[in-house]
């Protein structure tokens, strides 16, 4: 399931951490709830999970790699709808009470057991093969805003927008199944600010200042996300100075980009000279995160990470599953970013915002 070596404590974590870290953001009960009964939050979040049900069944019903997809693919869509069935009459059921974490890994292994390892693959090849081909229009594009303040704006903007492509949100695949998506109306038709969490202008005036000597970024999609989000930001980044580490997934999980997967994108996007649009990657590096799911616990992180990001000074948490359902409130002992786009109904009740609202969450740590 889980990368093969042991997972460690992420460092910059503020410790002590059984005091300081809950990995979850959204807390589905309290300790004054009734153990033996579901509370109305785990009764929503469990139904969320239920209706993506049928869209994750499409995806391995056509799986080629799998034998008999098909036949298994109805077998996982029982299998895991009777499992989140039972967490509804005992929440203490498979492991729970429940929470984002566990409901994903329920879902993880369900698809596992019946030899589904990736069931997105195909949907994120030819997200990345489009992706790519654009890479260098929206550099130059952002590239020809000389006011940085603007530029770094319209490099959030266009973080927000690639984190669109998300197929574990059920009412994203559907609208990705009809139509795809345009990433640069995405970028235009954002909501509009301020955003439900909205520290940007505080961000823009420290960009202009501040210099981070390391920054790491956990990663989110494949596609749009990776391609045309994350690395025109890296790069900036990378102009700037910094030197940038990309933490993505061990293993694969719904269409999220996989650390094998990146350094084949980041091969692909280099140039003659290895560069990226002209900028050196000599300080670009790439981290196996140890995770397997699309929420990540920081409190088990790979080892490999660990070791790299012992002397960061900016952590950024990216998409909402690693951004907002998990670490909106994760303290850090340097600055941290979290951005993503609120995708579920739920999540944006919980924020008192809108569904497909922004989440741009700046905290610095004073030295």
């Amino acid at each position: 399931m889980e990368s093969a070596s042991e997972l460690v404590e992420f460092p910059l974590l503020l410790t002590p951490i059984d005091s300081h870290y809950r990995a979850c953001t959204i807390p589905y009960r309290f300790p004054s709830d009734n153990p033996r009964r579901p509370t109305p939050t785990e009764i929503s979040w469990i139904d969320l999970f239920l209706n993506s049900i049928p869209s994750f069944k499409k995806r391995a019903e056509s799986d080629t790699s799998v034998p008999d997809a098909a036949n298994k693919a109805e077998k996982f869509a029982q299998r895991y709808a009777d499992i989140l069935e039972d967490l509804k009459k005992d929440p203490e059921s498979h492991g729970g009470p429940p929470d984002c974490i566990l409901l994903c890994r329920l879902r993880e292994l369900v698809l596992r057991e019946l030899g589904f390892r990736d069931i997105f693959k195909k949907v994120k090849d030819e997200e990345n093969a489009k992706a790519i081909s654009l890479f260098e229009n929206v550099v130059r594009l952002n590239d020809a805003i000389e006011d940085e303040g603007k530029r770094l704006e319209n490099l959030v903007r266009g973080i927000f927008a690639g984190n669109i492509f998300d197929l574990g949100s059920a009412q994203l695949a559907e609208v990705f199944s009809k139509d795809g998506m345009s990433f640069l109306a995405s970028c235009q038709n954002l909501v509009p600010r301020p955003w439900v969490i909205d520290d940007l202008d505080t961000f823009k005036m420290k960009w202009s200042k501040k210099r981070w000597k390391k920054a790491i970024i956990f990663v989110d999609n494949s596609g749009a996300d990776i391609i045309l989000g994350i690395m025109p930001f890296a790069r900036e980044l990378l102009r700037h100075g910094s030197q940038v580490v990309l933490a993505a997934n061990d293993l694969p999980s719904i269409n999220d980009v996989t650390c094998s997967e990146l350094v084949e994108i980041i091969t692909k996007l280099k140039d003659k000279e290895g560069q990226l649009v002209g900028v050196s990657t000599s300080n670009l590096l790439i981290a196996n995160s140890g995770n397997d799911l699309p929420v990540i616990d920081l409190a088990r992180v790979s080892q490999e990470l660990a070791y790299l990001a012992s002397d960061a000074d900016l952590v950024i948490l990216e998409g909402m599953g690693r951004g907002i359902e998990t670490n909106l409130y994760a303290q850090f002992k340097c600055d941290s970013l979290k951005i993503g786009m609120v995708k579920h109904p739920e999540v944006a009740h919980f924020l008192g915002g809108r569904l497909y609202d922004c989440v741009f969450k700046y905290n610095e740590v004073s030295c």
